[in-house]
């Protein structure tokens, strides 16, 4: 850990708040006329991936937490354990269903991930902004039932049920957001 100050803001910067981690994903320096100025920041829990919002007095020390990111690769599942290869070393270790948190939905064996690693230990398990999954079941789509946004609940590979527009069928591959868990796209084949 290192000592910092809200000078040293960055976007991707990890640090120390109310004894939990968290990677800092919007900061604005503010300065209102005779005012204090402040730091306004957007936080991001690497526990459990909520956001939270909150003000530092410009000039604050913080906890700055050295990470390293790292690419790793889903092999398979042992039990509650996720294994994963670490693509540079080959180095396997098994990481636990809580630390996973909502990543699980759309993991699928082969996938690479990112991981924050603070010395020894991993930290976060990060997915790729938009990762492609093939839709296992749905209903079928009604022949002329064309109005606009209308959806259906489509079960993916991994078991995650997502709402999916009406002409997505079994067997075609789409593209989710793993931020928010939506549909993005169908993928051309």
């Amino acid at each position: 850990m290192a000592n910092a100050t809200t000078a040293d803001f960055r976007n991707g910067m990890v640090i120390r708040f109310n004894n939990e981690l968290y990677s800092i994903s919007e900061f604005h320096h503010v300065s209102p006329g005779n005012w204090r100025a402040f730091v306004r920041t957007r936080l991001k829990s690497l526990r459990n991936g909520r956001v939270i919002e909150q003000r530092f007095r410009a000039g604050e020390e913080i906890d700055e937490v050295r990470v390293e990111h790292q690419n790793w690769q889903f092999l398979y599942v042992d039990g509650d354990e996720y294994v994963f290869m670490n693509t540079e070393t080959f180095d396997q270790q098994p990481i636990s269903k809580a630390l996973l948190g909502d990543a699980i939905k759309f993991l699928k064996e082969q996938d690479e991930v990112e991981m924050l690693v603070d010395g020894e230990n991993i930290i976060a398990v990060e997915l790729p902004n938009f990762v492609e999954v093939l839709v296992e079941s749905a209903e079928p789509g009604v022949r002329g039932d064309t109005a606009n946004n209308v959806t259906k609940p489509a079960t993916l590979e991994t078991g995650t049920v997502v709402n999916v527009p009406l002409f997505v069928n079994p067997g075609d591959k789409v593209r989710i957001d793993t931020r928010t868990g939506q549909y993005v796209e169908r993928v051309k084949a």
